[in-house]
C-alpha cells in the first residue's frame, strides 16, 4: 500500500510538473503576440504616412524641374483629352514613370512618349472589405505614361514622337516632337488605327509641300510609293479587321449537286 501511495505521488507530481511545463509556456507565447499585431498594426500606419510624406516631397521636387518643354506635352494632351491643364500636370507629377519624361528629353533618348487614357480599376480610400475579404473596385478614368506593352489598351492613346536625336529643349519642342491621338475604345485598336492612317495620317502626306531633301515633293517616285505603300497597307489593315468581326462571311456550297454530275474524266476536268 505504501508503495502504491508513493508511486501514486509521484505521478501527481510528474502531471503537475508537466502541467506547468505546458500551461507557462503557452501563456507566455500568447502575449507577446498580441502586442507584436498591435505594434505590427502601428509600424505599418506609421510606414503609410511616411510613403505619403515621400511621395508629396517627390511631387514638388518633380514640381520645381517644369519647364516650356513640360508645359507643352500638358497643352497637347489636354487640348487632346479634353482635361484642363492643371488635372493633366497633377496626374503626370504623380506619375510613378514620370523619368520617361526626362529620358525622352534627353540628347538620343527615348523615340516615343506614350500616355494612355482609359478605365482603371481604383479602390476607395475609404471602402470597406466585403464579408468575403474583398474591396469595392470601380472603373475610373484615367491618365497616365506607360511603355506601351505591360498594360492593355482599351481606351485613348495619346503620343509623342522624336523628329531627330537632338536634345528637346523649351525652344525647340514644337519643332522637334511630333503629338498624335487615336481611339481604341472597348480595346478595337485594329479600327483605331486605321481610322487614325486613313483619316488623318493619309491626308496630312497627300498635303504636305516640303519633303525635305526631295525637291519634286509629291511628283516625285519615291514618294508615290511610299503613299501607294501607306493606301496598300491601310486596305490590308481594313480587310484584316472586317475578317476578325465576321463582316465577311463565305456562303455554302452544296458539292452534292455538282458531284453527282460528275460521269466520266472530262467532266472531273470541266470542273477543276
Amino acid at each position: 500500500t505504501e508503495s502504491k501511495y508513493r508511486h501514486g505521488e509521484n505521478l501527481k507530481t510528474r502531471s503537475t510538473e508537466l502541467g506547468s511545463a505546458v500551461t507557462g509556456p503557452s501563456l507566455t507565447t500568447v502575449l507577446p503576440a498580441s502586442s507584436t499585431v498591435k505594434k505590427s498594426k502601428v509600424l505599418s500606419s506609421e510606414s503609410r504616412k511616411e510613403l505619403a510624406k515621400q511621395a508629396r516631397v517627390t511631387k514638388e521636387e518633380r514640381r520645381a524641374q517644369i519647364d516650356g518643354r513640360h508645359r507643352y506635352l500638358i497643352s497637347r494632351l489636354a487640348d487632346g483629352i479634353d482635361l484642363s491643364e492643371q488635372q493633366v500636370e497633377e496626374t503626370i507629377l504623380s506619375d510613378d514613370k514620370f523619368q520617361l519624361i526626362e529620358q525622352f528629353f534627353a540628347p538620343s533618348g527615348l523615340k516615343k512618349l506614350l500616355f494612355f487614357y482609359q478605365d482603371v480599376l481604383q479602390q476607395k480610400s475609404n471602402a470597406s472589405l466585403r464579408p468575403d475579404g474583398s474591396t469595392n473596385n470601380l472603373p475610373q478614368k484615367k491618365l497616365f505614361i506607360t511603355m506601351g506593352s505591360t498594360e492593355d489598351f482599351t481606351g485613348t492613346c495619346a503620343f509623342f514622337l522624336r523628329t531627330s536625336d537632338e536634345v528637346i529643349t523649351a525652344s525647340n519642342v514644337s519643332q522637334e516632337v511630333n503629338f498624335g491621338m487615336f481611339d481604341c475604345t472597348n480595346g478595337n485598336i485594329l479600327q483605331g488605327l486605321e481610322f487614325f492612317l486613313s483619316q488623318i495620317m493619309i491626308p496630312a502626306l497627300k498635303s504636305q509641300q516640303n519633303w525635305g531633301a526631295v525637291k519634286e515633293g509629291l511628283k516625285n517616285s519615291q514618294i508615290q510609293e511610299f503613299l501607294y505603300a501607306v493606301d496598300k497597307f491601310v486596305g490590308t489593315l481594313s480587310s484584316s479587321r472586317q475578317n476578325i468581326e465576321d463582316k465577311i462571311q463565305l456562303t455554302k456550297v452544296d458539292i452534292d449537286v455538282y458531284v453527282r454530275n460528275l460521269q466520266n474524266p472530262s467532266d472531273y476536268i470541266i470542273a477543276g
